[in-house]
Formats: structure tokens, sequence, C-alpha cells
């Protein structure tokens, strides 16, 4: 549904801040997105593969749900991605390892009662465990939807577009 994805706040707060790039927002048609990852992952990976893809600036984002599923991507194939920002998500901590080669930012609202704060501050735990590089920040009266006030700030968008990865 393109008009969601149009009207999405943070997706407009990143429109405006970004030229000559291009953002891929994939929507989940399921109450899961285990139900669609396979095709996800093989989004990602096409995308990479294209000949006009910066490989050494390949972002992900994800919010709630898509936040649980972008950790996943990002552990399932943490050579695509140079930098990420993930809000109000959660993800396979045991498998934070993964992801210490990517610099990451997480926000969440402390009064989510969704997706608990606790998701994100273990995958921060877990990542900064392993010598990875994320910081965590915990917005104190919000609740769910930290991703206005995240993609509101337009520190982070400029964060994420200087981060590089160098290919190997």
């Amino acid at each position: 549904d393109l008009d969601v994805i149009k009207n999405h706040v943070s997706v407009k707060k990143i429109v405006e801040q970004v030229q000559n790039a291009i953002i891929v927002a994939p929507q989940c048609r399921y109450n899961s997105w285990f139900d669609v990852f396979g095709e996800l992952l093989s989004l990602a990976r096409k995308i990479y593969d294209m000949p006009f893809t910066d490989k050494t600036r390949f972002y992900g984002s994800g919010v709630s749900m898509g936040g649980y599923a972008m950790f996943q991507l990002m552990e399932s194939e943490p050579r695509l991605f140079a930098a990420g920002i993930i809000c109000c998500g959660g993800g396979m901590y045991w498998n934070a390892e993964r992801l210490k080669n990517i610099p990451l930012r997480l926000f969440h609202g402390a009064k989510d009662e969704i997706v608990y704060p606790e998701e994100s501050k273990r995958m921060y735990e877990k990542i900064t465990a392993f010598g990875g590089n994320a910081q965590l920040v915990v917005f104190p009266e919000c609740d769910h939807n930290c991703w206005d006030k995240t993609f509101g700030n337009s520190e982070n968008v400029d964060w994420l577009l200087k981060q590089e990865k160098k290919i190997k």
C-alpha cells in the first residue's frame, strides 16, 4: 500500500533528508515477518547485488515488527549492511555476535507496552558484549511510536549516511 509508505512520518523524514538514494520499504502482509522472511532475504540480496547499489553504503532500518525482521536480516547476512537504525524492535540476542561489525542505533520508548524496552536493551547489551558498535536511546516519555522522534531528529539520518563499510 503505497499510501501508507508515502504518508509514514519516518519515511517522509528520510526522503526529505536523503539525496541520490534508493529507499526500499517493504510491508508485511501477515501478522508475522516469519511468514515472509525468505522473500525479504531474497529481496535484500537482490538489491545488494544490483549494479547501481553502493555496497559500502547499504543500510537497514525497521520499526516494531520490522525492527525484529531487520535484526534477523542483519544476523542472516551481516556482510550486506554498513549500518542500521532500529526502533522498538528486538531479536535473537543469542546471535548478536553476528552484528558486532555493523554500527547500530537502537531506539525505544520507555512506556512501550507493545514491544517492551527490554527487547532493545537485551540486543544492545549482547551486541556491545561482543565488541559491537551499538548505541541505545530510550525515550523516557515515549510509548511504542518512537520512530517519529527518531527520524524527526535529522542527526540520526545524518549519522546513518556517514557510515561506510570497507569491502574486502
